[in-house]
Formats: C-alpha cells, structure tokens, sequence
C-alpha cells in the first residue's frame, strides 16, 4: 500500500516528487524518502513519520537534478526507522536503488542466494532483495536486469528502479500492484496512483500485469517476456483532484471496499509458501506453548470485536482450544481470570483503541502470553504485548471498517492454522487443503467485487425502510453482526442483529410486512437450520434477503431476494459473505443522501473510554 512517484525531464526533480508524495501520502505515513541523480552519485534524503519530516529534511531545494523518484512507506517487513525506508541501496557503491509497492514472497530464499554471492544487506525488509537482483543481473542493458530480476520474484509488487550511470531514465516493473506513467511534454512520470501527477498532466499509458516499462523524457517503452510492445495508447485522465485520491471512486469507504483483494493478499502475504508451507513470524509462541494452552481469549471492539468472535469459530474447530472472545471495555472490569497457558490475542485496526490497549496492559501483568493485531507498526498497541502480528491494508480512511475486518479475519485464518499444525489437530492433507483455499481468497473477494449482482435493487426498495434485522447462525452470526454495525454506522437506520435460533426468544415480534430480515444463509452444517429460521420470518409477512453460495439454487425457494457468493470451505465463508453486506449498507446510504467517510458522532479511532 505504499506510494510510488518518479520523473525524468527538464524540470527540477526535488520539488516534484515531494509534491507527488504529498498526495500520495493516503498509501503510507511511516517513513518517506527521495533519490536524485546529481553528477557524482545518487543522493538520498530519508526521514521517519509524516511526509513534513521529509521536507523539512530536505531542506531549500538546492539540487537541479531532473531525474529521481520517491517513496511513502506503509511498513509491512521491518521497523519503522530511516534505515528501512525506501529509497533502499544496493552495494557499497550505490549506483542502484529502487521503490516498491508490495510483497515479495520469496525474499528469504532470494536473499540467502544473494548473500552466497557476496552481496550485504542493510534493511530489514523484503524490498531490499530486488536491488541485489538488479545488480545480480546488470550488465549494461537496465531493462533487461529488471525483467531478469522479475522473472525471479514470486509475490504482488510494482517497483521502479533509478541508476546512476543511466541519466534520464527509470524502468519500473509491476505484478498485480498498480503502476501508470504519466506523459507530459518533454517529460514522464511514473507513479503508483494518477494522484501523484494529476496536477502536471492528464494524459497517462497503463503498465500491465508482467510488463516492464522505461520512462525518459522522449516517452515511454513497453516491454513483456516477450519483447516490446508494438503500441501503447496515450489515455485522457476524466478525474478531478478529489476524486484523483479517492482512485476515481466516489467515497473512500467506496475505493477501500475495493481495495479488498489487495488488502487480504498483503495480509496473506508471504506467510504462505509454495508447497502448503506457513510462516507466521509474530506470533510469538514457541511450540511447547502452544501445545500446552489451555484457553484463549480474544478482546477487541467494534468491527475487530467481529473478527474475533468469526475467529473463536475457526480456533475452535481447527486447534480444538477454548477460545473467548470479549469486548474489551467490559472485560478489563470483570477482575479477569488468566494464567500462563492463556493466550490473550488483542485486536486493532489503529493499535491506538484505549480499551483494548488497557485490556493487553492488563492481561501481560497477569502473566498471560500476549499478540496484538494491528494495522499500524509502532502504535501503543504494539508496546503493550509480547509479540505483534500486522493486517497490510494500508492507510483506511473511511470510519466504517471495510477491508480491515477481512485482512483480520484473515490473519485469525493462519492463527488458527498455525496452532492447529502445532497442536496435531488437523491432517497433513486438510491442512494443505485449507491453505490453498486461503491464499485464492483475494481472487474470490475479486470475483464476488467484479460481478454482477443485485445490491442496488435491493437497496432501492429497501432503503426507505425504518428497521432491519439481521439473522445469521454459526459463523454466519459474527457476519450478521458486522453487517447491521455496517447498516447503523453510515444510514443511521436501526438495526438488530441475532443468531437466528434466538429470534423465537423474542425479535420475532419486530417481525411485520415493512421489515427488511438479511440472513447470512451460505451453505455451512446448519444451512437447514437457516432455512427454518428463514420459514418463520417469511410466515410473519417479512422480507428475507438471503447472502447464499453460488450454485445453491435451493434458497430461491426460501428467501425474497439473494445475493451470491463464491464456493470457499466453511470456515473462510465469513471473508466473503461480509462483502455483499458492506454493499448493501453503502448503497442504502447513499440513497439516503450521506456522507459515508464521515458518519456523525463517529471517530475512526477511539482512543477516549
């Protein structure tokens, strides 16, 4: 989720790029930096923390240099500090260096090989490796080092490359991270986002999927595993400036919503490995520990409250631990019982929730093993626990939690799996089962986003509506439950939400023709359960809009509208049944005519008791 700008032309660079990471800034606030090529070298300029930082590092502008690129960093592998920020080095000698958006998987192996050969490395990031591919791979000809250096890569990244003795000239590579080029007159840009260069020029080319491309001020140069490309078309920009940084969507919540894929694949990231392998650095437990547990408790607020109660479902079944999930500004007043075998997982969007920070602060002087999950490195969060595991969806700026809420789900998935693995609670074959079915959950999100399905009639004639219920069983509870929080934060509509089998135990009698009743009927063991369930709304005279599995046509015989998702396990069901919901309460508010960033009384994070 970092931000990418670089510029080849006659203009003084400096000022450029800080102006580019300016409005990128959204993608990564943790670290910046810029790289110019003056005549006797590479000259870099790092600073930690907001891009002011940077600036002010940078001093008055001094350098006539009219080639650099730049870099705002959302850290994912390494602390936040000026060594690990981009631009990042190669060798001693520093003719080399590069940006990048993304992760790169195979790093470790990669930087094994490298380090045989003689290369040094000073980060601690994955990022790092690709510099040494480039040099590995130079040998007078910049754009086939890059494309030799791809070829090895395994992940999702885009990255540009800057070399000294290549005055005028950056190549950049991409690999399901975006990366455009901006065309002006006498001069190129080559950015991670529209954003960067949208007040320079409107005219753009789009870099492909597995293309290289290389910027000097004449144009742009296209090439694939193949050869170059014959033709790329010059593209006009529609956007306007607001909308240039919400990516041509019409909200934030609208472009995070969209950002899913990318969020659950950072998250997954390279903690799965070819061969059903998993590597979850972070979470802290050597084996011993995790075989000797006892119970777990998860404490968090909120969406992430959802995450983890959809999280005890899958500890449960997969590690066979008790799991108990709590809200946390309760549970750091009920004199808590803990011991050394409990593990406490605390759970964090912005690692700055004051009950939840309290709660881990708690739960650590008790003696008990502790792992926060959290968006944000360096957050007070991260300081009050044992061990950390990070969601890499980079910056959210909607109040309501979209794509953090399946990047956490997400991350419970591989906890869950790790401890099932530890413990011997699963197959050999489920679990390698289990692993690929979540590491093709990014493509599912994208699938369900890039279909076709029927939200806005929904909303239409439901919208007017002054109450909803929710219903869900199961795993399909904690879906429920975050999609009425979605409906009431950003429509301000009244909702409830139940585990269908307590609806007879007293919401039934909400029930009448006008009431909108939204079931998370995906196909798990209780399906037939929901069904019934389902019956006794509709025998009420209600309205049932059903969340199903693609190929289920049963439901149509049960529910009044439905809304399919795709085939995934059970237990990965709830990453794909929350994204209807989201859509559903997006476009019911807007409808209504709101302002979805910024719901009232609401604060992204709530660092107040």
């Amino acid at each position: 989720m970092c931000g990418i700008i670089g510029y080849v032309g006659g203009r003084e660079a400096k000022p450029l790029l800080l102006q580019g990471l300016k409005r990128l800034e959204y993608r990564g606030y943790d670290s910046a930096g810029i790289a110019l090529r003056e005549d006797d070298q590479l000259d870099y300029v790092r600073a930690v923390g907001n891009l002011q930082n940077l600036i002010d590092a940078a001093g008055p502008n001094g350098s006539v240099s009219n080639h650099g690129l730049g870099h705002t960093r959302w850290a994912t592998h390494g602390a936040v500090n000026e060594q690990n920020a981009h631009p990042l080095t190669g060798c001693p000698d520093g003719k080399v260096a590069i940006v990048l958006n993304g992760i790169v998987e195979n790093y470790r192996e990669l930087k094994a090989s490298l380090q045989k050969e003689g290369h040094t490395f000073s980060t601690e990031t994955d990022a790092e490796v690709v510099t040494h591919l480039v040099e590995r791979h130079y040998d007078g000809d910049l754009v086939e080092a890059v494309r030799a250096a791809s070829a090895e890569l395994e992940g999702h990244y885009a990255f540009v490359v800057i070399h000294h003795d290549h005055p005028d000239m950056l190549i950049g590579a991409r690999h399901q991270c975006p990366l455009v080029v901006g065309v002006g007159e006498g001069e190129m840009f080559l950015a991670s986002a529209t954003t960067a260069f949208l007040n320079q020029t409107r005219r753009i080319q789009l870099v492909e999927d597995g293309e290289v491309v290389e910027i000097t001020p004449e144009g742009a140069r296209f090439f694939t595993k193949d050869g170059p490309v014959e033709h790329k078309e010059i593209e006009p920009v529609e956007w306007d400036d607001e909308q240039a940084e919400k990516g041509g969507y019409e909200t934030f919540m609208l472009k995070e919503i969209y950002e899913q894929p990318d969020a659950v694949r950072e998250t997954i990231g390279d903690r799965i490995r070819p061969g059903a392998k998993l590597e979850l650095e972070g979470l802290g437990l050597s084996d011993k520990q995790i075989q000797n547990l006892r119970r777990i408790v998860v404490l968090a607020c909120g969406t992430a409250y959802h995450a983890g109660v959809v999280g005890r479902y899958i500890i449960e079944e997969w590690a066979r631990v008790p799991v108990e999930p709590d809200i946390a500004s309760e549970w750091i007043y009920r004199n808590p019982v803990l011991s050394k075998d409990t593990l406490v997982i605390g759970i964090s969007q912005s690692g700055e929730t004051r009950d939840t920070v309290a709660a881990m602060r708690l739960a650590k002087a008790a003696g008990a093993p502790t792992v926060a999950i959290t968006n944000q490195m360096g957050s007070q969060i991260t300081r009050e626990v044992d061990s950390v595991l990070y969601t890499r969806c980079g910056l959210e700026v909607g109040v309501a939690a979209s794509k953090t809420f399946t990047a956490q789900v997400s991350l419970l998935i591989l906890v869950a799996l790790k401890l099932a693995q530890v413990r011997r609670t699963l197959s050999v074959e489920d679990h390698g089962f289990i692993l690929d079915a979540v590491y093709n959950l990014p493509e599912k999100i994208a699938q369900f986003l890039d279909g076709d399905h029927p939200i806005e009639d929904i909303a239409q004639r439901y919208y007017e509506k002054p109450f909803f219920l929710y219903l869900g069983r199961h795993i399909g509870l904690p879906v429920a439950l975050e999609g009425a929080l979605k409906l009431k934060e950003i429509s301000y509509i009244p909702t409830e939400a139940y585990s269908a089998g307590e609806m007879k135990h007293g919401p039934i009698a909400l029930l009448d023709k006008d009431t909108p009743v939204v079931v998370v009927a995906t196909k798990i063991h209780v399906y037939d359960k929901i069904v019934s369930n389902i019956q006794e709304c509709r025998a009420r005279g209600a309205h049932v809009i059903a969340i199903a599995t693609d190929g289920n046509e049963d439901i149509q015989h049960h529910a009044d509208d439905v809304i399919y998702v795709p085939k995934t396990p059970a237990f990965l069901q709830a990453v794909l049944a929350v994204l209807p919901l989201q859509l559903l309460a997006y476009r019911i508010a807007r409808l209504r005519g709101l302002n979805v960033d910024q719901p009232r009384n609401l604060a992204k994070t709530v660092t107040v008791e």
